[in-house]
């Protein structure tokens, strides 16, 4: 009996600790591009800081970065990194999950190499700014969270934009945990 009564206090306690901790607003999210990775071979880490309940501010670094979903094979070859700025709003959800907007600004720096049939090997300037915006869904589970994206930016570099398009469009399955 005494077993019981310090037992039932203690799971209560713990019940009571373990909810409030799951109730509690996440201060950060650390994720990774889980669909790009794979697809494209790009590695693309993010960081997230919540600044109140349904905003924060992210940061991500693109690793061997590609615009849109151009191939590297037949003598192309991307050489690039960005790092991007973005300051995320969630809303019509719950705390299992939400929509969210995101615009951001991206920085790319680096080169693309093309091999031309009889005219050797052209290179374009990757160095630009872009800014876009970004719409998708989080799913939350247990401090992880998932979800897809899909995003649109805008470059402003005239090379880019003569040897691919001004703008740029990419998707993506982000996966990451809240803490």
């Amino acid at each position: 009996m005494k077993k019981l009564l310090f037992v039932l206090p203690s799971l209560l306690l713990i019940s009571q600790l373990t909810l409030a901790q799951s109730l509690e607003d996440p201060k950060g999210e650390v994720r990774l591009n889980f669909l790009n990775t794979i697809i494209i071979g790009s590695v693309e880490l993010g960081y997230e800081h919540f600044v109140g309940h349904d905003q924060s501010i992210g940061l991500e670094l693109h690793l061997n970065d590609r615009f849109s979903y151009r191939s590297a094979s037949g003598g192309r070859d991307f050489d690039a990194t960005s790092i991007l700025l973005s300051y995320n709003f969630y809303f019509a959800g719950d705390e299992n999950g939400k929509l969210y907007i995101s615009p951001y600004f991206k920085y790319r720096f680096g080169e693309f190499r093309e091999t031309v049939d009889g005219a050797g090997v052209t290179v374009t300037d990757l160095n630009s700014g872009y800014i876009g915006l970004t719409g998708g869904y989080r799913w939350n589970y247990n401090n992880f969270a998932f979800g897809p994206f899909i995003s649109v930016g805008r470059g402003f570099s005239s090379e880019v934009a003569d040897r691919f398009n001004a703008v740029e469009l990419k998707a993506g399955l982000n996966v990451g945990y809240r803490f």
